[in-house]
């Protein structure tokens, strides 16, 4: 199924997250939340569907999802390792930021739009999944 380093093989993909699931010792739907490599282009739907799939999740029981460069744009080299900071503190204070700049949610994850915050929230996390990010 092809694949690049700014469009992955979606297999690849879904086994990778697999892989770290089982890796961590827990179920698919454990996950409270992730963090995605979300870069508001043509790519973000396959990444939800990718999360949907490996994680085996509808629509109505998909973990939230949020968008650190929603806020600070793409840092290229530094995206993830920024991410990792802000999953990280979300999971310390127990709240989710906001994806801003998205009220127009792509047509293809429309009905994913209920698990994307548009304000901070409140939210105890146990489990929140990171998206890796090669940029």
């Amino acid at each position: 199924m092809g694949g690049s380093m700014t469009a992955p093989n979606p297999e690849g993909v879904r086994r990778c997250i697999r892989a770290a699931v089982a890796d961590a010792g827990i179920e698919f739907d454990e996950v409270d939340a992730v963090n995605g490599h979300l870069t508001a282009t043509f790519a973000d739907p396959y990444e939800v569907k990718n999360w949907a799939a490996a994680l085996e999740r509808t629509p109505e029981n998909f973990p939230y999802i949020n968008a650190t460069k929603s806020m600070v744009g793409h840092c290229l080299g530094a995206a993830g390792s920024i991410e990792c900071v802000a999953t990280i503190l979300q999971l310390y204070k127990g709240f989710l930021h906001p994806s801003i700049n998205c009220e127009d949610i792509h047509p293809e994850i429309a009905q994913y739009a209920e698990k994307i915050p548009h304000k901070c929230m409140e939210y105890p996390l146990r489990i929140f999944a990171k998206a890796g990010s090669v940029s």
